[in-house]
């Protein structure tokens, strides 16, 4: 009787490039393409939109005042739009609260949205409580107030316009000096002092001084709060690419 013959049976070893080695090549070439994408899609975008993004990855967690330094987080950065005006308008009158020396007057400062963007009214009495009475010079409430919205409004992208208005009582003055040139002035007395303090160079677009020609209180012209400095934060335009 013939013997069978022995087969054996080997389980069959897969070479290395049968293995899971090229899944981690195909994982790196996706996060490159990715990468990739992301530097030519910022390569495209608004200057805003470079600068929110920069100062995440510098303050992620928007703690800059915490940890000491002076970069602004993502959210200071993000421009002023219909979306997120309410978060602006939150933030400033939290700061104001904050402010001891401004409790007292805090009823004479109002903070509104409006079509045109968020507007900031520093409302004068009958004693003065911004400016000097009759003049142009800040006292020292309108320096402080002016002082700290140029470092809010400074971090943001958005331009700004600055409004003067009076009441109609005549501007006591033989020299020709108006309610026209007081507007205009007490304007630029709050233009210059916001630059100096924490506003870009280029991101006030209009100065206007209107005498009273836009009453807040029509009904009483010669109401103190007809006397006023507006500051107007602008939605952002949109830009070319």
């Amino acid at each position: 009787m013939s013997k069978q013959p022995i087969i054996i049976k080997r389980k069959a070893e897969h070479s290395g490039r049968h293995g899971g080695a090229w899944k981690v090549a195909y994982a790196d070439f996706v996060t490159a393409m990715m990468a990739l994408f992301i530097v030519l899609w910022l390569m495209n975008t608004s200057d805003h939109v470079r600068k929110a993004v920069a100062g995440y990855f510098n303050d992620p967690l928007g703690r800059s005042s915490d940890t000491g330094t002076d970069r602004s987080g993502a959210e200071d950065n993000l421009p002023v739009t219909h979306d997120n005006i309410d978060q602006l308008k939150q933030r400033l009158e939290n700061s104001i609260r904050k402010m001891n020396d401004l409790k007292s007057i805090s009823n004479q400062i109002e903070i509104t949205v409006t079509p045109e963007g968020l507007r900031i009214e520093l409302l004068e009495s009958k004693n003065g409580t911004f400016f000097e009475s009759g003049s142009s010079m800040l006292n020292a409430n309108g320096n402080e107030l002016l002082g700290m919205l140029a470092k809010q409004l400074g971090s943001v992208p958005n331009q700004l316009s600055i409004e003067g208005h009076t009441d109609s009582k005549p501007f006591s003055s033989n020299s020709g000096y108006t309610n026209w040139e007081l507007s205009t002035d007490r304007a630029n007395a709050a233009r210059r002092m916001m630059q100096s303090d924490g506003l870009r160079p280029n991101q006030i677009s209009q100065v206007r001084g209107y005498a009273d020609q836009r009453l807040r209180v029509p009904a009483n012209p010669l109401d103190p709060s007809n006397r006023r400095i507006s500051l107007i934060v602008q939605y952002l335009q949109a830009s070319s690419k």
